[in-house]
């Protein structure tokens, strides 16, 4: 079966739904690929046209904002004995490191962290139980939330849609082996660019302290 063949029988909904619950669990502070399931919806919707790109990229911003915002309520309420907790039971995602590095974040850059964290997969896990535990007001998280949400989920839809309609005809070509190649490729080029932009930032601080002492 060709790519496009399979493409066809893929229901809407399902990838839908999908994207949101995925990127909402994630969103509320269990460890998922949801980047990785929004990159992969994205091309899909270029390529089935049953999967409207606007709906996809707004279930992804729906699935972004309700997880972040439930993650915060419960860091609230939980405060740091959950941090502990959950350090326990994911110890590779929440060790005591992780969470001094994305406290460092907070501290230093405020609402400012909850949107750009976004971007960053280990923020994305932590942005809203951590913004709840150290109590910011919700009013600043919830502006940084909803528009950080915004920006990635439909700037990450919109690029990778607009990138499947180029690759179209030359997806057709193939089977199984030009969609995993194309989605490998997506991936790739995503981690290049933010491994340059945290070699970019770490550059940057020692650069502020030396401005700043």
């Amino acid at each position: 079966m060709h790519v496009q063949e399979w493409l066809d029988t893929v229901p809407a909904a399902a990838v839908y739904a999908l994207v949101g619950l995925v990127i909402g669990l994630e969103s509320l502070g269990i460890p998922l690929p949801g980047e990785i399931i929004l990159v992969s919806a994205a091309l899909l919707s270029s390529q089935h046209a049953g999967i409207d790109p606007v709906i996809l990229g707004a279930c992804a911003t729906a699935g972004a904002i309700i997880g972040d915002s439930i993650g915060y309520a419960i860091g609230r309420k939980g405060g740091r004995p959950m941090l502990a907790w959950l350090g326990k039971k994911f110890p590779r995602h929440f060790s005591e490191g992780h969470i001094a590095t994305a406290e460092r974040s907070f501290q230093k850059w405020g609402m400012w962290a909850v949107f750009f964290g976004r971007f960053v997969a280990l923020l994305r896990i932590f942005a809203g139980p951590l913004a709840g535990v150290l109590r910011m007001p919700y009013w600043k998280f919830l502006i940084a939330n909803v528009l950080g949400g915004i920006v990635w989920a439909g700037g990450t839809t919109a690029v990778i849609y607009y990138v499947g309609i180029v690759a179209e005809s030359w997806l057709k070509r193939f089977s199984w082996l030009g969609l995993v190649a194309a989605v490998l490729v997506g991936l790739t080029s995503m981690l290049v660019l933010r491994r340059k932009a945290a070699k970019a930032g770490q550059t940057r601080e020692p650069v502020a302290a030396a401005e700043h002492p």
